[in-house]
């Protein structure tokens, strides 16, 4: 009887060498490749072997298909997990981190293609990279708050490090960003159109490496891509969300951004302020809370602090709800607790931060 070999089709991580480059696709297309625990393992054993293989001298990490780099953690899976009394929902966020946190400190350059959509667990792996690239179809945001989760992956970290108040904005909103405002936040190195892909490809290929990677890397990058683009709309906004989201809670930043006009960004005010009455508020003030502690934390404190958020979120949190509501069911109703701001207690949050 012969084994089973799995075909590319069915192996969701691809992992291949050419020219001492280990190139590593997420291959879930069909799930904008959205990491599974599988994939986690995958993805570590690999950069682990990479790590002490003399004939890799950087790594590549992509996504299969043009829609998305990575759409974050299979939250399913998570959430079926938790409702079935398993484990596996705690594993994966001890492994995912994990992983993170080895691509933060990998001691070859890694280049993280984020064409498409990148979000989650997905900007998890790529914020550690050294080259993080941008095309005209990625699009960046870290969206928990949406389905009453936070920021993780790091996010406490390299969210809370972007400039002003910005990251602040993109974790307690959710929104999404193109590739100008994903350069402008330092949440992205280069910018190369997704037409030049195939000659990055192919220039990887023919390249001659020196006793410097990561130099020969960039430049490759700087003569196919450019590392600002015009007209960020972030940069415009950007007195606003300083204003704004400098405040000292979630509530008094919906309430000003309906009562005060900072510039011109009356209209973007009131709709920033009807997006967050449909988030989570529990998810708003913590991720608030997280990131305004993670600027003062070490990239491991942070990954520390979010997993121990993480241990209390499925029972104490409005994840369960916001996955039946977006995701299961999709009636797109979530019933959060407590439903509004002005019912959420200041000692509900500080209870997740407890014993850290």
């Amino acid at each position: 009887m012969t084994a089973h070999v799995q075909t590319p089709a069915e192996t969701p991580v691809l992992a291949q060498v050419r020219n001492h480059i280990g190139h590593l696709t997420l291959n879930r297309p069909a799930g904008l490749n959205a990491l599974t625990l599988d994939m986690v393992r995958r993805l570590q054993a690999q950069l682990d072997a990479w790590a002490h293989d003399a004939d890799v001298h950087a790594v590549v990490l992509r996504g299969e298909g043009p829609k998305g780099f990575c759409a974050g953690g299979d939250i399913r899976s998570l959430h079926d997990s938790y409702k079935a009394g398993d484990s596996l929902h705690r594993d994966f966020f001890i492994e995912e981190y994990a992983l993170d946190l080895c691509i933060h400190h990998y001691r070859k350059p890694i280049l993280a293609l984020m064409d498409g959509f990148t979000l989650g667990g997905g900007m998890g792996l790529a914020q550690g990279a050294d080259l993080r690239v941008v095309t005209e179809r990625s699009r960046l945001a870290m969206p928990e708050v949406g389905i009453g989760y936070f920021p993780d992956v790091g996010g406490s970290y390299f969210l809370s490090r972007v400039p002003g108040e910005l990251g602040t904005y993109l974790g307690v909103s959710g929104v999404q960003i193109q590739a100008a405002d994903a350069l402008y936040c330092g949440l992205a190195d280069w910018y190369v159109d997704s037409s030049k892909l195939a000659q990055l490809d192919e220039r990887l290929d023919a390249l001659t490496f020196s006793d410097y990677p990561l130099k020969d890397l960039q430049g490759v990058l700087a003569k196919l891509g450019t590392q600002t683009l015009d007209n960020p709309p972030l940069a415009k906004l950007r007195p606003a969300i300083d204003h704004f989201f400098a405040l000292p809670d979630v509530s008094s930043i919906v309430e000003q951004l309906r009562a005060v006009t900072v510039a011109d960004s009356h209209e973007w005010a009131v709709n920033t302020a009807n997006l967050l009455e449909t988030r989570s508020p529990l998810a708003m003030a913590a991720t608030l809370e997280m990131l305004r502690r993670g600027r003062h934390l070490s990239l491991e404190d942070c990954f520390k602090m979010e997993l121990h958020l993480d241990q209390q979120w499925f029972e104490h949190g409005d994840l369960i709800e916001g996955v039946r509501a977006l995701i299961i069911d999709k009636d797109k109703q979530p019933r959060w607790n407590p439903p509004t701001l002005a019912e959420l207690d200041r000692s509900r949050v500080d209870q997740f931060f407890e014993g850290l």
